[in-house]
């Protein structure tokens, strides 16, 4: 297939730090020399988007931190992100600028491929029966915060109660969102194009609970047992709302998808090999002359 016009991109700064505003100032101008790419629109922090905005890609420089802000940006209108990373991990933000600039030819010829990715939709049921909702991408926590008490938290999945974890906080991720909270509470690393949700406690005080994975297709829904002040939910680790007794988070699968653009050479494995130092063995063993 043939595409004569141009590759409409916006770009999203993720926030108005200079180092970020810095690094755009010097991409700029490899995009301008590039044919076949438009940038229509820049936005840095949580600007708004405009309603009638019409774009093929979105350009997203910093962090993970900033994917999520993006994706929240974009709202119910997900288009393909290519991620540059001007921050420390960088497992969404694969990319480094000089990396971005040597793709730029493959972008404007469309010769990448989109990986879609799950997203939820968390609400939040209070007592008094008011709803909040947010669209998220990594996980739903609900942590002891500045209670510092362990919690009694409920999980019932599609309706039926599973258990009381009894922890400090629990969390629900995504596959995307399985190297990042969810990893460093010990939980296992989703695939991230698996269609599941991962439930992994928090410090449980009983050493048998361990993590749950199952199916995205089911609802799962967390209240927490007499919860003292300073209990929160927390959504991609940038919402943070109060929880309180009888409230309710019910957490499934969002209608939109997380889309991310992958060039060649670039895939899931490649990222955790370069991300985790999964070569370390392999180093190793030829370093013995093995």
């Amino acid at each position: 297939m043939t595409h004569s016009a141009d590759l409409r991109m916006i770009v999203l700064t993720g926030s108005a730090r200079t180092e970020v505003l810095e690094t755009w100032a010097t991409l700029l101008p490899s995009v301008q020399e590039v044919r076949g790419v438009t940038i229509v629109g820049a936005f840095a922090g949580d600007q708004q988007l405009p309603p009638d905005l019409a774009a093929d890609l979105a350009l997203v420089l910093g962090g993970d931190g900033s994917i999520l802000r993006g994706c929240r940006q974009l709202g119910g209108r997900q288009i393909p992100i290519v991620g540059v990373n001007l921050g420390r991990l960088g497992f969404l933000t694969d990319l480094s600028p000089g990396e971005f600039r040597e793709g730029l030819s493959l972008l404007s010829s469309r010769q990448y491929s989109v990986v879609e990715h799950l997203m939820f939709e968390c609400q939040h049921h209070s007592a008094g029966g008011t709803v909040r909702t947010d669209l998220g991408l990594n996980e739903v926590t609900v942590t002891s915060g500045g209670s510092l008490k362990m919690l009694d938290i409920l999980l019932n999945i599609d309706g039926e109660e599973v258990t009381t974890f009894t922890c400090d906080g629990l969390i629900v991720s995504t596959p995307v969102g399985s190297t990042a909270h969810n990893l460093s509470a010990g939980g296992p690393i989703l695939h991230q194009d698996l269609q599941a949700f991962v439930i992994t406690p928090i410090c449980p005080h009983t050493l048998t609970v361990r993590p749950i994975v199952d199916s995205a297709d089911r609802t799962f829904e967390l209240s927490v047992k007499s919860p003292p002040p300073g209990v929160m939910v927390v959504i991609d680790g940038q919402i943070a709302r109060p929880v309180l007794d009888q409230d309710r988070i019910v957490i499934r699968r969002a209608d939109h998808t997380f889309k991310l653009v992958r060039l060649p050479g670039h895939s899931y494995y490649h990222t955790l090999h370069r991300k985790l130092g999964w070569h370390g063995q392999l180093d190793y063993r030829e370093r013995r002359g093995r």
